[in-house]
Order: structure tokens, then C-alpha cells, then sequence
């Protein structure tokens, strides 16, 4: 009998997959080690081909094996390496029939650009490499929904590229910084790279958690990332009173009176959410971000940061030295996107249609014994009995969702979760909250 089939005590298709992922998981099986036959591993357990085929096909729907024709199937070597390490098992499989893994806004939903594409006169030239690297207009359009009155405001190239920018500019090397657990996974990844030292504070439904935020700061940290809408991947939004409450801490706490906060507003366009920031109470140690790539594209690639004077312009002076600005173009596009009454309606529509997924695949959950309640944005956050074994069962349902694992700032917790984008849910609520609660129960 093959050591692989000595591990499998549930011979279906769901437990043959989920036992040979822990193996995965463990490192028992490594990258490229080949897998028994179809047909051996079904001799060895006693069921048919099919059933083993089934679950291979599993397997290979969440990328965990490849298969190679006649030489076999083969543990799946790490994909992606010029990805940083936490994305690299969120990448989506192609074949998945319904993949909800991407954390990306549906496509049908945003803004048409032919309009503003008409519009913007695409002809227009930088006259001077240092022209200021906001154009006029769009500095207006911002200033006009911005949390509080910043003292600069300048685009740059993605809400990655301002918490890099801003990050740069705060942090230094083994600095502690705090962050949600869970977050958002580049932010992790990017913190790693600054060779800094996390320190993971718990949210609830409301944000960040005031109390464990003064535990947190008996370490004097030298930053405060969050998300106050749609968080990912939880999908909670502060409240005011949750976002005052941390203000307060942080201006009274003596071990925080230089923590400054950067905030990523990603999914402000589209959160069912009043706007909410620290800033409104802490303006002078507060960085807020707001990315336009959930709400009109990412393929704008556009964010803007906005703060105190000294930290924005030294933002700017160092992207003078390596890209210098956005591209204009891009900016007046944004600009037009964002005053154009037909494009703000599409967008006020595409907020009104990811409320209204959300609260149907929640209730869907619930149907099905799932305790959910709706989240804000696209994405929301389940907790499941075992990650590995609900990421398989649902693969073999023909659903993709991201595992938990790279969203976990805190290395000692034994909960296991999945993220769903809820935002890419067009249709099928009850069959996909259905599988859903059944893979969170496996």
C-alpha cells in the first residue's frame, strides 16, 4: 500500500483531497514529489477511479497539484515567485467556474471610460518634468469630498504605492508597527520588506479594537496602519464613534504622541458606509489614503494621499527621484469620472448592487445554519472548521475563495477562515450559501 494511502481514513472524493492537502500543508508532500496513480491510490483504498479522479480534480482546482499527463500528477511547485509571499496563494485558477478569491471589483459594474476617454484631450504633453504633480482640477474634486481639511494632497500610482510612500517616509528599520489582524496581506508583505516588526491588535465589527489598541501601545510604535471602510477581508467599517474613540488613545496614550495613522480608504466609492477618519480628531498625525480602483478601475492605477505638509511633500520629493509624477492623462480621466453626473450615477448603482449581494448571500448563510451578517464592500470574511479542507470542498464544487492563512497578522491563533469576494456574486445565492456554510462546517 502506498504511504499516501495510509493517511486517508474518509475514502470519498472530499477526504481523499483534504487529506492529501494537510500533507501539502505539512511539507510532508513537497513541491514536485509525484502523487500514486489514479488507479493505484484506488486499489489501495478500495473505491473506484472515479472517485479518486474527483478528488485530484479538486486539487488542481485550487492549484495544490498539477497534472502531467502519462508521467503522473505532481505536488504544484510555488507559483508566481516574483510575487511578494503572502499573494502567492491568493492567485486564482483559471478553470475555477466561479472564483471569488480575487478581492476585484466586477467588471460590469464599473464606470464606462468612453465618455471621459471622449472627453480628455489625450494629446496634452507635461510642459515641465516639474510641473506640481497634482493637476488643478482634480486637487479641487478631492478636496471636495475629503475627510477634514489636509494641508497637501498628492495622487500617486495605487493605494499600494501610498502605503509604500508613506511607509518609507514613517517607519525605519525594526520600528514596531501596528496592524489589524486580520489585514490585508501586501500590507504585511510590505512591512516585512521595511524590516519592521508587526504588532497584530484584533477588529471587531467596528474596526479596531479600543482596548486591545492600548495593549498594543505599551511597545511605542512608530505607526498605526488600518482600514476604516470595507476592511479587507473582513468587509467591517469604523463607525464614529469607534473612530473617535481611537483618536482619544492615541492623542492621551504617552507611549503613542509620535505614532502617526495611515489609513487606507480602499473601497470608499463603493462602501455603504459613511466616510469616517481619525483625521477629523487627530488631523496633524493622521495619512489617508483613498484608492479609486475598486470604484472606477484598477487599471487607473490612481490614489491620493493626503496630510500634514512636511510628510506629503517628502512623499512627493521622493517620487521625484523615480517615477516624478502620474500620468496627467490618467488624472484628468479620474477628474472626469468623478464630476460627470452619468459616471457618479454609475457608481452610486454599483455601491447600491454590492449592498445588496452581500445582504443576500448573508442571508443565504443563514439559511443554512451560517450565523452571517451582511459586510460593507465586496468582500466578507467566514470562519470555517478547517481552512484547507473548506478551500478543497468548495474547488470541487467549482468555487474558488482565498484561504485565510496570508490574511492572519497574529501567528498564534488556531482559527481558520476564508475570504469571499461577495462582490463578483451575480446570481446562485442559495447554491453558493449553501456550499459555503456546508465547506465552513467540513
Amino acid at each position: 500500500m502506498h504511504a499516501v494511502a495510509l493517511q486517508i481514513t474518509n475514502p470519498t472524493p472530499d477526504g481523499i483531497a483534504a487529506a492529501i492537502a494537510r500533507l501539502i500543508t505539512s511539507g510532508e508532500l513537497g513541491p514536485g514529489d509525484r502523487l500514486p496513480t489514479v488507479r493505484d491510490l484506488a486499489r489501495d483504498l478500495g473505491v473506484s477511479p472515479a472517485t479518486v479522479s474527483h478528488a485530484w480534480q479538486a486539487l488542481n482546482g485550487v492549484g495544490l497539484i498539477v497534472s502531467r499527463g502519462r508521467s503522473g500528477s505532481f505536488v504544484r511547485p510555488a507559483p508566481h515567485n516574483w510575487l511578494p509571499p503572502r499573494s502567492r496563494g491568493m492567485v486564482g485558477v483559471p478553470d475555477a467556474r466561479l472564483d471569488l478569491s480575487t478581492g476585484t471589483p466586477d467588471p460590469t459594474l464599473l464606470p464606462t471610460l468612453a465618455r471621459a476617454l471622449a472627453r480628455v484631450s489625450l494629446s496634452a504633453s507635461t510642459a515641465s518634468y516639474l510641473d506640481v504633480p497634482v493637476i488643478p482640477e482634480l486637487e479641487r474634486s478631492l478636496r471636495a469630498s475629503w475627510p477634514g481639511n489636509p494641508e497637501h494632497i498628492t495622487v500617486v500610482d495605487g493605494a499600494l504605492d501610498a502605503l509604500s510612500r508613506a511607509l518609507e517616509q514613517v517607519v525605519r528599520f525594526g520600528d514596531r508597527v501596528i496592524v489589524e489582524d486580520p489585514g490585508f496581506p501586501p500590507i504585511l508583505d510590505l512591512l516585512d520588506q521595511f524590516n519592521t516588526e508587526r504588532v497584530p491588535v484584533a477588529i471587531d465589527a467596528h474596526g479596531m479594537r479600543p482596548d486591545k489598541l492600548v495593549d498594543a501601545l505599551a511597545i511605542r510604535p512608530a505607526a498605526l496602519v488600518l482600514q476604516p471602510r470595507a476592511q479587507n477581508p473582513t468587509g467591517a467599517s469604523m463607525t464614529a464613534e469607534r473612530a473617535r474613540e481611537l483618536a482619544r488613545i492615541l492623542s492621551t496614550h504617552r507611549n503613542a504622541a509620535s505614532t502617526i495613522v495611515i489609513e487606507d480608504d480602499h473601497s470608499g466609492q463603493i462602501s455603504s458606509s459613511p466616510e469616517v477618519s481619525l483625521a477629523h480628531w487627530i488631523p496633524d498625525r493622521v495619512l489617508h489614503i483613498r484608492s479609486f480602483s475598486k470604484s472606477h478601475g484598477p487599471d487607473l492605477r490612481i490614489a491620493a494621499i493626503g496630510g500634514e505638509a512636511d510628510l506629503i511633500d517628502r512623499i512627493v520629493a521622493r517620487r521625484m527621484l523615480g517615477p516624478g509624477w502620474t500620468s496627467r492623462i490618467l488624472q484628468r480621466i479620474l477628474n472626469d469620472l468623478l464630476t460627470d453626473a452619468t459616471s457618479i450615477a454609475e457608481v452610486s448603482d454599483a455601491r447600491r448592487v454590492y449592498n445588496g449581494r452581500q445582504r443576500e448571500l448573508a442571508e443565504a448563510l443563514r439559511r443554512n445554519g451560517y450565523p452571517a451578517t451582511a459586510s460593507d464592500g465586496i468582500n466578507t470574511w467566514l470562519e470555517v472548521d478547517n481552512e484547507r479542507t473548506a478551500v478543497v470542498q468548495l474547488a470541487a464544487a467549482g468555487i474558488r475563495v482565498a484561504a485565510g492563512t496570508a490574511f492572519i497578522a497574529d501567528p498564534g491563533t488556531d482559527r481558520n477562515f476564508v475570504r469571499v469576494t461577495v462582490g463578483l456574486v451575480r446570481d446562485n445565492f442559495a447554491a453558493i450559501g449553501s456550499a459555503l456554510a456546508d465547506a465552513a462546517r467540513a
